[in-house]
C-alpha cells in the first residue's frame, strides 16, 4: 500500500472511530517506511479537526467526537512507544486538569487527546484538583500552558482560586493560563477550539489569559 493510501485510510478510519483499523494502518505505515511524525499530523489529527468543526456547526454530537478521539489515541499509543528521535517532536507543554469540586473529565480528555495529537506534551493531574496541586504540577513540569476545566457552574470560583494560587507561588507570569468548560462559553467550549487556542498562544505572547 502506498503512503498516500495509508494516510487516507488513517484519516477515514479515525473519522469512523475504528480503533483496530487505525492501529493496523499505523503499523503498516511504520513497516513501509512512512515517517512517524507524518502519520498523526497528516491523517488522524486533520480527521479529528474535521469532526470538531462539524461539532461547532452542530452537525455532530460529543459522542462522535469522543469516538474519533479514541481512534486517534490508538494511533498515538503506538507512536509514543517509538524510540526517542523518531521525529515526533513536542511543540509545547500543557498541564490541564479539572478543578476542585468537579469530577467531569470527558471534555478535558478530548482536549488532551487533540493536544497530544497535534504535538503537545500533556500532563493531566486528573479531576477534583485543588489549587495547591495545580501549583505543584506547574512547579514540577514548567509547562507553557496550564489549563483549568469545569463543567457545571458551581466550581467556577475555582478558576480564580487557581490563578490566585499561581500568583502567590510566583509562577503566574511564567505560564499561559486558560480556562474552559460549559460555564465559560457553551458555544465554543470544545476540544477543537482548545487546540487552536493553545497553538495560537504558544506562538504569541506568554502572558496572555484565554477563556
Amino acid at each position: 500500500m502506498r503512503h498516500e493510501e495509508i494516510l487516507q485510510l488513517l484519516h477515514d478510519e479515525t473519522l469512523a472511530g475504528n480503533v483496530p483499523a487505525v492501529r493496523a494502518a499505523v503499523e503498516d505505515g511504520l513497516t513501509s517506511g512512512l515517517e512517524p511524525a507524518r502519520m498523526p499530523f497528516e491523517a488522524p489529527v486533520p480527521s479529528l479537526e474535521d469532526v470538531g468543526a462539524r461539532f461547532e456547526r452542530g452537525d455532530c454530537f460529543d459522542s462522535e467526537t469522543l469516538i474519533a478521539a479514541r481512534a486517534l489515541h490508538g494511533a498515538l499509543d503506538i507512536l509514543r512507544a517509538l524510540p526517542a528521535g523518531s521525529g515526533a517532536a513536542s511543540i509545547g507543554s500543557v498541564v490541564i486538569g479539572t478543578v476542585e469540586g468537579d469530577v467531569h473529565d470527558i471534555g478535558k480528555n478530548l482536549c488532551n487527546i487533540m493536544l497530544e495529537g497535534a504535538g503537545f506534551t500533556v500532563v493531566d493531574p486528573g479531576v477534583n484538583v485543588p489549587p495547591e496541586r495545580s501549583v505543584e504540577e506547574v512547579a514540577r513540569h514548567a509547562p507553557d500552558v496550564v489549563g483549568f476545566s469545569a463543567f457545571p457552574m458551581t466550581p467556577m470560583p475555582m478558576f480564580k482560586a487557581n490563578i490566585t494560587a499561581l500568583k502567590k507561588a510566583g509562577s503566574r507570569e511564567r505560564v499561559i493560563v486558560t480556562v474552559a468548560g460549559a460555564p465559560v462559553a457553551q458555544e465554543s467550549a470544545d476540544a477543537a477550539a482548545a487546540l487552536r487556542t493553545a497553538e495560537e498562544l504558544i506562538e504569541g505572547c506568554p502572558d496572555q489569559v484565554a477563556a
